[in-house]
């Protein structure tokens, strides 16, 4: 009886969403909301009876329709197209969350929501709609014009960001407490996390998928790619972060992969029916009654959204000196929220920190702002020429001959070999560091569910606790000599620049070899002093931990260049692999 009922539900909600979706189309609106229309229909809230009986069920393949939406996302996403966005994709995003957040709690506290209920408002007001911008410049045949592409650098800024947001909500919803310690604490870990998955994820994950490729068998890679999302999300929840996370991680990292396109096209069918699910799920917690009650907080939280980030993207983006003009455009593209905001309050909702009538209020304002959106594309230019009319002169020419010096900058501004050679060294040394403490933070969870296997009862605690702290050692020797060699080179640097001759005289050869050698050994004792904070549960004794770093150290000495060749190779394997995704683009 059940299933029958569950067949039963699907086939009315795949139905009507059908019927739906091609009358949105017909009449060129947003297919997102008529997923939620369809939800709203059958949900509980709308009489004359209740369509929907088995709604545990359709929760199910709701949180699939999350998982595939955010893994879409992530296969959409480039890291090259990260580095490349500029300052002033990052400035306009960075500024148009933290205002968005700050107004979207305010307001919240204005209508007496209480302070995490308010902070949750802001989050959702922060993120604007990936899905709805890009379909909307589409169908305005704008894609290629300057102010969306940055318009598409401001998103990816924001696809990131948004990431780290859901991660420090749900720790919040565990900690039930906001502090500036735990802000910090959570963002670091997330850092530390997400450097670790894409490292390591870009050096294995894209080879994998080319083998299995090989087979020329669609069924085969499909099965291999779900695998490998469903369980890194496994990991992710294990690691207690959001299965958000997970699949936007896992995600961007088969993006690297040379056969991401092909990955693309068998997602496809499964991306777009869960996530049909997943926004139909939405509307059926969309109350009515609740959107007439609080409509007053609906207006002004969508003019909110709409000043607001109008305002700040295009201020954020015009201080980078991108004109004003192009600015005004980025800011009118952006003023709208979309599926993000919807994560958010479900994800509010899962961990029972928000009242309910905020997920209604969301999906009313993203409504609102998803109909206002192909208009303000469209009549930014209007709206910029009647502003400039009423703008006072003066102030116009301020504007003006601001651009026109940041332009200069830009043509006068040429980046030195040595800025090049200090920002490549600092990112290898954060690379290396990150991994050597991931492993550390890992390898007490691993002693303890590998130990009783491998050994029992019949090794001493030492030897074990040994053999997994000295392995790690001896494993990450390429990378603990990666880093000491970058640190030597940044300190050669910084010997050049604090010692001068014309001040030392025939002293500066000897203190330039001083700070040369002295800057990476005590570098490298903070770096051990960390290791063995982070390794205290699993540290064997004082005798045995001598010995392990007397038998590491001349295995180091012995191998030194075997080290660096091995770790010049991995380093080159991610290089070739970020090549290959340059190559497949263009």
């Amino acid at each position: 009886m059940h299933e029958i009922q569950f067949i039963q539900d699907l086939a009315i909600m795949m139905t009507l969403a059908g019927l739906v979706t091609v009358l949105f189309q017909k009449f060129k609106q947003p297919i997102v909301l008529g997923y939620i229309l369809v939800g709203v229909l059958v949900g509980p809230y709308t009489p004359p009876f209740k369509l929907i009986s088995d709604e545990n069920s359709i929760a199910v393949f709701s949180e699939l329709g999350m998982i595939f939406l955010m893994f879409a996302l992530g296969l959409e996403f480039s890291l090259r197209n990260l580095m490349k966005v500029g300052v002033a994709a990052f400035v306009a995003a960075v500024l148009e969350i933290v205002v968005m957040i700050f107004i979207g709690y305010e307001i919240g506290k204005f209508f007496g929501w209480g302070e995490i209920n308010s902070l949750f408002l802001g989050a959702m007001l922060a993120i604007s709609s990936t899905t709805i911008i890009v379909k909307a410049l589409n169908d305005l045949g704008l894609t290629k014009h300057r102010f969306a592409q940055l318009i598409f650098g401001v998103l990816v800024v924001e696809d990131i960001l948004a990431i780290a947001i859901l991660a420090l909500l749900s720790s919040i919803g565990t900690s039930h407490a906001i502090s500036t310690g735990d802000v910090v604490l959570t963002l670091g870990k997330l850092l530390l996390f997400l450097t670790v998955s894409l490292s390591v994820g870009i050096l294995t994950i894209p080879r994998l998928l080319t083998y299995v490729a090989k087979f020329k068998n669609q069924e085969i890679l499909l099965i291999a790619v779900l695998g490998l999302c469903f369980g890194f999300c496994l990991l992710v929840i294990k690691l207690h972060y959001s299965i958000v996370l997970g699949a936007f991680t896992i995600g961007a990292i088969i993006a690297e992969c040379r056969h991401v396109r092909a990955i693309e096209r068998l997602v496809e069918p499964l991306r777009d029916m869960f996530s049909a699910v997943f926004f139909v799920a939405i509307g059926l917690m969309f109350d009515p009654r609740i959107v007439l009650e609080y409509a007053f907080p609906i207006v002004i939280i969508t003019m909110a959204v709409v000043l607001g980030k109008v305002i700040t993207c295009s201020f954020g983006t015009f201080i980078t000196g991108q004109g004003a003009r192009t600015g005004f455009r980025v800011g009118m593209g952006l003023a709208q929220i979309g599926e993000f905001s919807f994560i958010i309050a479900a994800l509010g909702l899962s961990l029972n920190l928000t009242a309910s009538f905020l997920f209604p209020i969301a999906v009313a304002v993203s409504v609102l702002t998803t109909l206002l959106t192909p208009y303000l594309i469209k009549y930014a230019d209007p709206v910029m020429d009647g502003v400039k009319k009423i703008i006072p002169q003066r102030i116009a020419a301020v504007f003006y001959f601001y651009t026109r010096w940041c332009h200069r900058r830009k043509l006068h501004k040429q980046t030195s070999e040595i800025t090049k050679a200090v920002q490549k060294s600092l990112i290898n040394i954060f690379l290396n560091v990150a991994l050597v403490i991931a492993v550390f933070i890992g390898l007490p969870y691993l002693e303890e569910s590998l130990a009783p296997l491998l050994f029992g009862e019949t090794v001493s605690e030492d030897v074990i606790k040994t053999i997994f702290w000295g392995g790690a050692l001896v494993l990450l020797l390429p990378f603990l000599i990666a880093i000491y060699r970058k640190l030597q080179a940044l300190s050669m640097i910084l010997a050049g620049f604090m010692v001068r001759r014309n001040t030392m005289g025939r002293l500066t050869d000897g203190m330039r070899k001083i700070i040369y050698e002295l800057v990476p050994i005590f570098f490298m004792l903070m770096l051990m002093m960390f290791v063995f904070i982070l390794s205290a549960n699993i540290l064997p004794s004082l005798e045995w931990v001598i010995s392990t770093l007397a038998v590491i150290l001349i295995l180091a000495l012995i191998l030194w260049k075997w080290f660096v060749k091995l770790h010049s190779r991995l380093q080159i394997s991610l290089m070739e692999t970020m090549q290959e995704d340059k190559d497949k683009h263009h």
